[in-house]
């Protein structure tokens, strides 16, 4: 893997998330013929990190966040977070997608509590914890700007406002990771960067692990620690950047040139990667 700007290794005792040559085929007949969905993921992220993946369509994004949440087995290789094997689905995860998925007879607030009433240890007291637990997620509403719409129906929110209840649901559990695959991906660049401060502000509250599959790369700049660039399917990791712009971020710094060129070293790589696979096909960019 190519690394720019690159800082030490987290030790041992700081990683969170460690994917050991890690490999993934969907189904025997693909893995006997050798045709891998990702293959050779090496990854050390260390507690607390925010990290961001971007790359071409098709590249192996989303099949990765897969494997980081136990949804997926490796067909070769380990993964280890928070020091246990991933065998399943992980408790420890919260998760949110590009449609925010919300359901449409249940209010803001019930919405959000959903993970408490299918997620143990919370199921089994949410009867009698439910008033805590409403309480809890009237809270974390608050925080992302919907006080005084918890009792309103998704049909009654716009978009930009249905995705922070989305982040809310993937957070009310208080998980130590939270998964995000193309969350702001459809919607309109203001409510994309007002959804961007949010995320920064909640996690730097709470600290937990992000992992972010984006195709903008000013999110992933905006936003993450390190951006790791992976390549056309079978995806790997290509490039890792360090992104050492200071913390906390405000969005003034998407104009500056430090920011502008970071994103455009970003996009040379991808670039690259596309006419690589162009090429190989026997395609014109």
């Amino acid at each position: 893997m190519t690394e720019t700007q690159g800082a030490g290794a987290a030790t041992s005792g700081d990683v969170f998330i460690d994917f050991s040559d890690v490999w993934l085929a969907y189904n025997e007949e693909l893995h006997a013929a050798g045709q891998f969905a990702v293959e050779a993921i090496d990854l050390k992220v260390g507690k607390g990190e925010f990290i961001a993946i971007v790359g071409p369509s098709g590249c192996g994004k989303s099949t990765f966040m897969k494997l980081a949440t136990g949804l997926r087995m490796p067909s070769r290789g380990r993964i280890l977070i928070d020091g246990q094997p991933v065998t399943g689905p992980l408790k420890i995860s919260g998760m949110a997608f590009q449609a925010p998925s919300l359901l449409p007879w249940r209010t803001t607030v019930d919405n959000v509590l959903l993970p408490l009433e299918i997620v143990e240890p919370y199921r089994s007291n949410f009867k009698a914890k439910r008033p805590e637990y409403v309480e809890r997620a009237r809270k974390l509403l608050q925080k992302v700007g919907l006080g005084g719409y918890e009792d309103k129906f998704p049909w009654q929110l716009s978009g930009g406002m249905q995705q922070r209840a989305s982040i809310c649901r993937a957070l009310i559990h208080e998980p130590k990771m939270l998964l995000l695959d193309e969350p702001f991906g459809a919607l309109d660049a203001f409510t994309r960067e007002e959804l961007w401060c949010i995320l920064r502000d909640l996690w730097t509250e709470q600290r937990f692990n992000v992992i972010l599959v984006t195709h903008d790369l000013r999110e992933s700049v905006f936003l993450a620690d390190k951006v790791y660039v992976m390549s056309k399917s079978p995806g790997r990791f290509v490039v890792k950047r360090d992104i050492e712009l200071p913390r906390p971020r405000e969005l003034e710094i998407t104009y500056t040139k430090e920011f502008t060129d970071i994103v455009h070293d970003l996009r040379s790589h991808i670039g690259a990667l596309r006419k690589t696979t162009l090429a190989a096909a026997g395609a014109t960019p």
